[in-house]
């Protein structure tokens, strides 16, 4: 009977967030080695109001629209950002932290101004995301994962991070060399003729395209913990680019498994008689991870 429970109302939850800390974690390390970590941090938080505007225009909370108006969003946000950098020449943290804002902040009013009640569309699904709701209630134990019948009718949000996943990992693979060189010394590759400029804008698009197709499962917090918190933590554990990229999958995946188990377990282990937020405690265990390893680290001497 364990075996159907947890194969029906936790394991898709469990691979969901596993896929979406992952798909963050990857880009997230090539944003942190190259001072743009806050980039991520900026995607999760514009693309409500984009969310926000697609629903308004089509009346339904449909993946495709929601999607699309996401990305919208999260597109501009880069340009502003860049254009805020260019012409007003700041720094471009602060360029970020003042478009973020006040896009996050203009699709909070959205949100109040307009009726979203009969929908799951407010401020606290934008923040926590219902990664706990997305459960699999065709399955019938682990002979369903090979049932054809059964897998229809698995959370839509699963196959759509899954292909997030491999859609950052074929980016990355594909552009490894001109993006590890780029990152450690952009002079040199724009020497040898590589589009460093492009490159680092297609490094960005990939990372909102993984905080586009997260948003609506996980809301912001993950994915902002997910950028920063197991690159960050990785950087510490190695000095070789490669294997920071492994430890940072490792951590991502080690988190969303632990992060969603203490949230529904661990307050009945202390006694207490409701579930946590399952997007808070997958940041929390993140960051725990990173602090950790900031202690205890091989390399954390060398992560400054």
């Amino acid at each position: 009977m364990m075996g159907v429970e947890f194969v029906a109302l936790s394991l898709t939850p469990i691979l969901i967030g596993v896929c979406v800390a992952v798909a963050c974690a990857l880009p997230g390390n090539f944003l942190l080695l190259r001072r743009q970590a806050l980039i991520g941090d900026a995607i999760s938080h514009v693309v409500l109001p984009g969310i926000v505007v697609a629903f308004l225009l089509t009346g339904v909370v449909a993946t495709g629209s929601m999607l699309l108006g996401a990305a919208g969003a999260a597109v501009l946000s880069v340009i502003a950002i860049d254009l805020i950098r260019r012409l007003g020449r700041i720094e471009a943290g602060a360029a970020m932290g003042v478009v973020f804002t006040a896009m996050f902040a203009g699709g909070v009013l959205l949100l109040e101004r307009s009726d979203t009640s009969s929908v799951h569309l407010d401020v606290e699904h934008a923040l926590f995301g219902n990664l706990e709701s997305l459960i699999w209630l065709d399955a019938r134990g682990w002979s369903s994962l090979l049932d054809p019948a059964a897998l229809s009718g698995l959370p839509v949000e699963l196959p759509r991070m899954a292909v997030a996943l491999v859609v950052v990992t074929a980016f990355l693979w594909l552009f490894w060399r001109p993006l590890a060189l780029s990152t450690f010394d952009e002079g040199f590759a724009r020497g040898l003729g590589m589009p460093t400029g492009p490159l680092g804008l297609a490094l960005v698009v990939v990372s909102a395209i993984a905080a586009v197709a997260a948003f609506d499962a996980v809301g912001s917090i993950i994915v902002i913990a997910m950028f920063i918190c197991p690159p960050a933590a990785a950087r510490m554990m190695t000095n070789r680019l490669g294997h920071q990229m492994v430890w940072s999958a490792a951590f991502a995946a080690f988190s969303a498994i632990i992060g969603y188990v203490l949230a529904g377990y661990g307050p009945i282990w202390i006694g207490a008689s409701a579930s946590v937020s399952a997007a808070g405690m997958i940041a929390t265990v993140s960051g725990v991870i990173l602090g950790v390893a900031a202690v205890a680290g091989p390399h954390r001497a060398k992560a400054s």
